[in-house]
């Protein structure tokens, strides 16, 4: 579900970005980016809260807490409009550029006139940023790298912006008079990193009265379109939601269709061909007399083509086709495969929650194990020493077994240029797994790359390999790779892949991920959890790993505690036998 707090969250990161761009000091920056992440992370809707209840939380003070009570009131700040007003929107657009911070946004368009990602791309190419002092031909190569991910991901959004809005319209649709269906279809529904706009299909006798309440939902902001079948809008996160309201005996086809991909839907239209049907949005016909044959169901339609229901998430025109045919669809991992979470944080370094916290979160979900893994000392800002680490130790093993779930102490190591991670093999030993991630240095070359991550995979201490490619989607492209050597020293060397389920890494990428499986390696499926509402991450991983057709065999926290444990040791049996 939608919350206030990543609105508030978003907020307050807008008014750290202008007063950087404004020559704001950096403490007062820092400030209002930590107290954005502490709401954006904070476990309860602030929707309502008041500035006593809001200083409640951790680093909101109280000049904070007033403007966040003020927005929350108003839906406006008034020190925010003020600097929105002093600062050239086309300087505020140039921040969404990877390697471009808000004050060199505003020394670019302050010297140079630059107002847009546009302008900006002509002004590196005529060579008018030489100049500038900071700005070097490696500069202007990243920010045309940047400005290339701003242009790919246009208007569309993170799989985790628009599931809780489609959800959220979804629940409020069904709600109305008339309704007998609802839900989503498109990329959505198959799950892909980045939604271009938000398809909902509906059922109703009373069609007129569904749309009405449609285009008056509080997170309409325009309606583009308005129809009794079909009817468009725009939402406040500037996301394209189309509702069609279909006959109830074509739902199914419907549902089939409009949930694509496309090339998809062409194999299937291509295989009604062949049996001399027709297939389409209102249902599977005999192609020369037109009768209708199946329409209701999903189900029905592709049975009558001869097919199993395929899955939404494998619906990309990959093999699945081939593989329903053969009898070969693979059992796709879900959600209630999993037994545990091996990738979280605590306050102890950047979390938001404390570790007794995370464990009464996690003993709820009614998993069977659980993994703290805090960062290193190499995450130099997060401060962490080995005596801090083993008094965590002792915590987690007085914790342990509470609400029946094993704890596991981990550690989240850094991968350093060369390969090398935090504290030496005698060190790590005294930990129950090691994940290894990449936080720097993300620009070297393919063969440095490469290098770097066979030599993480080999360590005889590391166990799973965090978020790979070290992406942010729209941000940051993958780290570049010679990835089928990657795979192949991970399985060669029994390390784990992660699938990092934040919506902005979602890491490993599918396409990865299925070429990773051909090489025998195994995964880790984790939140990265910063925070007990990112727990819930966890099913976008759960679509990544769908969308890399694993099976819960593929993925380790599905394995009971003892094949766990005897895969996370077997790094030590390979160690010894060097």
């Amino acid at each position: 579900m939608a919350r206030t707090n990543d609105d508030v969250a978003a907020v307050l990161e807008e008014y750290a970005d202008l007063l950087a761009i404004t020559g704001g000091e950096d403490f007062k920056i820092r400030v209002y980016q930590k107290a954005a992440r502490s709401i954006g992370a904070h476990a309860a809707d602030i929707d309502g809260y008041d500035a006593g209840e809001l200083r409640q939380i951790p680093n909101v003070g109280e000049k904070i807490a007033h403007k966040v009570a003020e927005y929350l009131r108003s839906g406006t700040m008034a020190q925010l409009e003020e600097l929105r007003g002093r600062i050239p929107a086309g300087v505020r657009a140039l921040t969404r550029i990877a390697a471009l911070g808000p004050k060199r946004a505003m020394v670019l368009h302050e010297s140079l006139g630059v107002d847009s990602p546009e302008s900006l791309e002509s002004a590196i190419h005529a060579g008018a940023l030489r100049d500038l002092p900071g700005f070097g031909a490696k500069t202007e190569e990243n920010l045309l790298h940047g400005i290339a991910l701003l242009r790919d991901a246009g208007e569309r959004v993170q799989l985790g912006v628009a599931m809780p809005l489609a959800e959220d319209i979804v629940t409020a649709l069904k709600s109305v008079q008339g309704c007998r269906r609802c839900g989503y279809a498109g990329s959505l529904r198959r799950m892909k990193d980045t939604i271009g706009d938000i398809d909902i299909l509906a059922t109703s006798n009373r069609p007129k009265v569904l749309m009405s309440a449609f285009i008056d939902l509080p997170q309409v902001t325009e309606v583009i379109v308005h129809g009794d079948k079909k009817t468009s809008v725009r939402t406040s996160q500037g996301l394209q939601v189309d509702l069609r309201v279909v006959p109830p005996d074509a739902w199914g086809a419907a549902m089939q269709y409009f949930t694509g991909s496309k090339a998809h839907n062409i194999r299937t239209r291509e295989i009604a061909g062949h049996r001399k049907l027709k297939l389409s949005e209102y249902g599977l016909f005999d192609a020369d007399t037109e009768e209708l044959i199946v329409s209701k169901t999903e189900e029905e339609v592709y049975r009558r083509l001869g097919l199993p229901w395929i899955p939404p998430t494998l619906r990309e025109d990959i093999g699945e086709i081939e593989a329903a045919l053969a009898g070969e669809l693979p059992e796709l991992v879900t959600e209630d495969d999993v037994c545990g979470d091996l990738h979280t944080h605590t306050t102890l370094t950047d979390g938001h929650a404390s570790l007794e916290e995370m464990v009464e979160a996690v003993a709820g979900r009614g998993y069977a194990y659980y993994a703290v893994t805090d960062h290193g000392p190499k995450l130099y800002m997060q401060q962490m020493t080995l005596e801090k680490a083993i008094a965590q130790r002792e915590r987690v093993r007085e914790l342990d077994g509470t609400s029946g779930l094993r704890l596991l102490h981990g550690v989240e190591l850094n991968i350093d240029p060369d390969g090398d991670v935090d504290w030496p093999p005698d060190v790590l030993a005294g930990f129950d797994l090691c994940v290894a991630s990449v936080h720097s240095f993300f620009d070297l070359p393919k063969d440095r790359t490469t290098r770097r991550l066979v030599r993480a995979a080999e360590h005889p201490c590391v166990n799973i390999i965090g978020h790979p490619s070290a992406r942010l989607i729209g941000r940051r492209p993958p780290i570049d790779a010679d990835w089928d050597q990657v795979f192949k020293a991970c399985a060669r060397s029994g390390t784990a892949l992660e699938i990092n389920a934040f919506p902005e890494r979602l890491d490993l990428a599918a396409e990865l991920i299925r070429r990773a499986k051909r090489h025998g390696v195994n995964f880790a499926l984790d939140s990265d959890s910063h925070a007990v509402g990112h727990l819930d991450n966890l099913r976008y991983g759960i679509g990544t790993a769908q969308r890399g057709w694993l099976t819960a065999d593929d993925v380790i926290n599905t394995w009971p505690l003892d094949r766990l444990t005897a895969f996370l040791g077997k790094k030590e049996v390979l160690a010894g036998a060097r």
